[in-house]
């Protein structure tokens, strides 16, 4: 089963907010999701970003792939240098 890491979107029409969740690979982007990691929201000024250091380090090592947004702010967290060491 490959998993990815990737963004569910939420929120009203305009008005959107992502969750970072763990999920099949061939589930739909708001479908069925394995773990919900954080949460990340573009419109606040600055973004708000949470994501659950923990549980996305366990996810990434064991194999799950992130997508390109997700790695962004992995990388934005501070998160992938710490999987790296």
């Amino acid at each position: 089963m490959a998993v990815k890491i990737r963004l569910k979107r939420m929120g009203a029409k305009k008005a959107p907010f992502y969750r970072v969740v763990v999920a099949d690979a061939r589930a739909p982007r708001d479908g069925r999701f394995i773990e919900e990691i954080g949460y990340f929201n573009p419109l606040t000024e600055p973004e708000t970003v949470n994501i659950n250091e923990e549980k996305a380090l366990k996810w990434l090592q064991t194999g799950a792939q992130p997508s390109d947004t997700v790695k962004a702010l992995l990388r934005k967290e501070g998160i992938l240098e710490k999987l790296q060491k």
